[in-house]
Formats: structure tokens, sequence, C-alpha cells
């Protein structure tokens, strides 16, 4: 029966009151036990390290953070942004999806401190899904001699359109008054026609894209081909696999762009550039083979990819000559996990030929592909085995970066690819989602100063996780485990930049425990555990302990980059430690 105001007034009288001894003495333990909790973190070394003016920035952001948390990202404000921030039927809230998001969160304070400050290396992305494709169309288009083709197909219809395999070539002669357009049921599957004339001729009912007809009509639709739509990372009865599919089909069209050598170089100088321009000092990017690479005014491919590394090597050395600050870039050789044994072995043989060569180029070797389709690292030991001991032979030395864990099982053949990459000696763990299921792995990992390279927008994107506040980094942080964010692939998936400060935001924005401090430490960690030269494995573990206490390559970046911290946290407080620190704080 409900109680009487009588009776409630007899009641409250025996209820303790916040100062309490008893609730006092209550706090206290229980604040004892979060901190005791916090020093297993991974980042409570560097937060136990930190400067004055960096504990007065890190306050700061901690403010603006709650500011925004509460004048942004609530729902009072849906109706009103729904409009410009694409955020229609959405509930706002920090950490909401990435799709939602994107549009508000470059509109935040939170957003210009993250931009600036300096990210230290991006140690996982793959290579063609970097650049923005409107600066890559522009020069696909003003490339003298590139063709269009389906490989398999017309494009004459909306349906053709959405599924067709799109591809590009360079060829001398221009093919167009003597074949029938690629936009006719006519079209002759394979044929290349010339692509300035075909985007012009691009039909009015284009069918996805929304552009219309013409160059505008086909540049609307060429996007779609080459990025996961807002609805196709939505569309989660779909499931892994389907997304999956679009995902692959993107890499296919945007490899016939990228490996014509002029578009190449253009490429890349706008990758560093842009990377650069976002405070990412350091690029390991992972480069699939083999792959049709022709030099400029050239038909054929290379047979070899020689050019490519070099003209790789040249670019990279064009842009640190004019950009200082810039540190470099490398790459890691990577295979598809789905080839066949005689695949993978050739592929394997040319990578340490390669590696012989261009020494200074290739960093390491991966398998990529999505790991539920592709054959799992215990089905490729014999190839793997056989790798290593050509490499030994040779006298070369080509760690393993692998991808796994990449995944939502628990315990099955793909899930298990992390045990696998630990025994087999991996130096970093690629996404590694599935880690923090296995609290073995998970020691084992932290104890052998094993990096997950973490990608928190792509394994939403790629429907691994709903949102940043569901996603497993926290844990693998709070258990002491090294990880740095990356962004795998953000031109596809929808960042729109090549650079990594949408995932530094999600995680600043969508992490409570993590704040500047917890930001910072991600970036230092990139630093630490960059492949920036070649080294043992016992090098490489002893320089990952005591990098900052040396004077090698390592421990020059580690001072370089704590610079750089350093005048970003000054920054931070010269600009808003005014409004938003107390008098006793200044």
């Amino acid at each position: 029966m409900p109680v009487t105001e009588e009776d409630w007034q007899e009641l409250s009288q025996d209820l303790p009151d916040a100062a309490d001894p008893v609730i006092t003495k209550y706090l206290q333990g229980r604040d004892a036990l979060i901190a005791e909790e916090k020093k297993q973190r991974s980042d409570a070394n560097f937060r136990k390290a930190l400067s004055p003016i960096a504990r007065k920035a890190c306050a700061v952001v901690a403010r603006i953070r709650d500011e925004e948390k509460r004048a942004i990202w609530n729902p009072s404000l849906e109706e009103a942004l729904a409009s410009t921030a694409g955020t229609t039927g959405a509930c706002l809230h920090p950490g909401m999806m990435f799709t939602h998001a994107k549009g508000l969160m470059e509109r935040t304070r939170l957003w210009r401190i993250v931009r600036r400050m300096p990210k230290g290396a991006l140690l996982h992305a793959h290579c063609d899904a970097m650049v923005q494709f409107d600066y890559l169309f522009d020069v696909l288009l003003s490339t003298p001699g590139m063709h269009i083709l389906s490989p398999d197909a017309h494009f004459a219809d909306g349906e053709a359109r959405r599924r067709g395999v799109v591809q590009f070539c360079f060829r001398e002669r221009d093919h167009v008054d003597d074949c029938p357009s690629i936009w006719t049921p006519d079209y002759v599957p394979g044929t290349p026609l010339l692509l300035t004339k075909m985007a012009d001729e691009f039909p009015e009912e284009g069918g996805e894209g929304g552009g219309g007809g013409g160059r505008k009509g086909f540049l609307a639709w060429l996007k779609t081909r080459v990025t996961i739509s807002q609805t196709d990372s939505v569309e989660q009865h779909h499931g892994v696999d389907h997304i999956w599919r679009k995902f692959m089909n993107c890499f296919l069209c945007l490899g016939t762009i990228i490996h014509y050598e002029p578009i190449w170089r253009a490429f890349l100088q706008r990758l560093m550039a842009d990377l650069h321009d976002d405070g990412v000092s350091w690029a390991e990017v992972r480069f699939t083979w083999a792959l049709n690479y022709c030099r400029a005014g050239v038909e054929k491919p290379e047979p070899d990819h020689r050019h490519m590394v070099i003209a790789f090597q040249e670019e990279v050395a064009k842009f640190k000559a004019e950009h200082p600050g810039f540190w470099g870039a490398r790459l890691i050789w990577t295979a598809i996990r789905r080839l066949d044994t005689r695949a993978i072995v050739e592929d394997m043989d040319h990578c340490i030929t390669i590696k012989m060569e261009f020494p200074e180029a290739v960093a390491g070797y991966d398998l990529v592909g999505q790991e539920d389709l592709g054959r799992p690292l215990r089905d490729l030991l014999p190839e793997l085995f056989w790798f290593r001991k050509q490499c030994a032979a040779e006298g070369v030395e080509l760690p393993f970066f692998f991808h796994a864990g990449e995944c939502l099982g628990d315990g099955d053949a793909t899930d298990s690819n992390l045990f696998d990459a630990v025994l087999l000696g991996t130096r970093r763990i690629g996404h590694g989602f599935s880690l923090y299921k296995h609290p073995l792995l998970v020691d084992l990992v932290r104890d052998r100063r094993i990096l997950v390279e973490s990608c928190p927008i792509s394994n939403e994107v790629l429907r691994l996780c709903g949102s940043i506040l569901s996603h497993p980094l926290p844990a693998l942080l709070a258990r002491g485990v090294p990880c740095a964010v990356s962004n795998d692939d953000p031109a596809i998936l929808g960042q729109d930049a090549a650079g990594m400060t949408h995932d530094f935001w999600q995680a600043l924005q969508g992490w409570e425990n993590l704040g500047l401090a917890g930001l910072g430490s991600l970036a230092e960690n990139s630093v630490r555990w960059a492949a920036f030269e070649d080294q043992t494995a016992d090098e490489w573990s002893r320089d990952i302990r005591e990098a900052s206490l040396g004077s090698g390559t390592k421990a020059q970046r580690l001072k370089q980059w704590g610079v750089e911290w350093e005048k970003f946290c000054l920054w931070i407080v010269d600009e808003y430690g005014e409004q938003y620190l107390d008098g006793d704080e200044e």
C-alpha cells in the first residue's frame, strides 16, 4: 500500500545524508578502487608524465567536450539540425553513428582542436582508399588517354549501372567513333572508350547518384561505385557479407584509376599533403599485389612493378624535401587471403625480390580481404613458414603485420586468426576487434607488446559494431593493451579525407575514460610502434621499451612528436584557457 506523508516523514529521518561518515568512507573506497583500476590502463604512464601545460589542456578539452555534449548532442536539436547534419530520424547523442554525425561533428569546437592535434603515424590504411574522390576524379578526367570500360556488361540501364563493374585504362588511340557507347545495350564488354566523351554522354536517367545527365551526373554516379553510402552502412539486415561485397567492388574500380603512373604520382602527392595537413607525420600504407600498373604513355602493364616502387620512393623524397616536418612513408606488402597456394607463394617471392632491391620502401607483409570468407592463417601455415625461411635465406627483414580478429565470431576459424597471429610473431595486429573476448590472448598481446591497430569508423561502417559506443577498444585500453587509432579506408568509408581526425574525434567524444591524455597516448603509441627502419625481432622489442631513452631514429621521432604535443597543448591553453579554466588553474 502507498506510504503516507506521515509515514514518509518518519522514515526519511533515518536516511543518512551525503556527509554521513559511512557514506564518506564508502565513497573513499569507491574512488580508491577506480584509481587502482586506472593504474592498469595502457595510457597510465603517459598520463602520469603529463606536463603542467598538458594537464591544463586536458582540463580545457574535457570541459569543451562536456559543454558540447550538453549543447549539441541532445535530442532537442534534432529537428533544427536534421536538414544540415543529415540526421533525419536519428536521435542525437555523443558517439552516435558516424554516418549520421559526420556533418555536425565537423562544425564543433572539439573538431577544431582534434584537427590540429599532432597524430604521429598512420599505421593501418589501404593505399587505394585514401584520397578524396573529387580530387581523384578530376585528375582522372584531365589525364590524356584515359578510357572507361566494363569487363562483363553494358551500362544501359539503372540496374546495370548499380551492379556492373567499372574500370579504367590508358590507351594511345581513342576508341569512340567505331564502337557502341557504354551507355547502350550494344556495347561490347571489355571495349575501352574515351573517358571524357563517355562522361559527357552520361544519360539523363542516370540511376544512382542523382546528378542528372552529362559530366556532373557521371561524377555523381562514379562516386556511388567507390563509396559505402549512408544507406549501405545502416542497412544492418543485409549483414557483413553484403557490405563487404560492395566494399571489395570499390577497390576493383579504384585500382584501375590509381595504377597508372601520372595518376599514381599525383595521388601520392595529394595523399601526403592531406596527411601532413591533418597532423600525421608518417604513414605505413598497405598495398595489395599483384596489380596492373602501367608507366606513363604505356598500355601494357609492368611485369614486376619495380617502376611503381621507384615512383613511390621518388614522390616521398620529393614531398619530404618540400615539407621537412613530414617524416616519410613505407609500404606494407599485402596479398589477398583468398588466393590459392601457388598465387600466395608467387606473391611472397615477388615481395622478397622487391624488398631486396628496395629495402627502404617495404616495411613488412600482411594478408588482407574479408577474414570470414578468406583462408585463415592456420590454413596458410605452409606458405607462411616458407616465406619466413626464404627471408632468412636472403637476409631480408620482412616482419608480419597481420590483420586478425576483424570479425564478429567467437571461437570460429576467423576469430582464431588472433591465436596464429600472436604465435607467428606479428608485431602489430590489424583491427583485433574480437580480441577482447580472449582473456589469455589479451594478456599475451599486452605482455609481448603487440600493438593493436584499431580502426573504429571502419569497424562501424562495415557492420562490426553499431557505433563508437559499442566498440571494444576501451576494453583493451583498460587491460593495458597498447593500441593506436587508424582510419583504414577513409575515402571509401565516408570520412572523405585521408587524415585521422574523424576517428580521433569519435574516440574522444564517445569514450568518457579517454580524454585528451588518452588520445595523446594513442598518438604516441603510433610513433613508438612505427616501422621507420628494418629491425630484427630483438631490436624491435628493445626499441619499443627503450626508444625514448636512446638516440636512434625512433627516439628522435618520439622526441619530435613530444615537442609538437607540447606546442599543441600550449595552443589549447592560449586559445581557450581564459574561457574554460578557473582562476586557480591559470
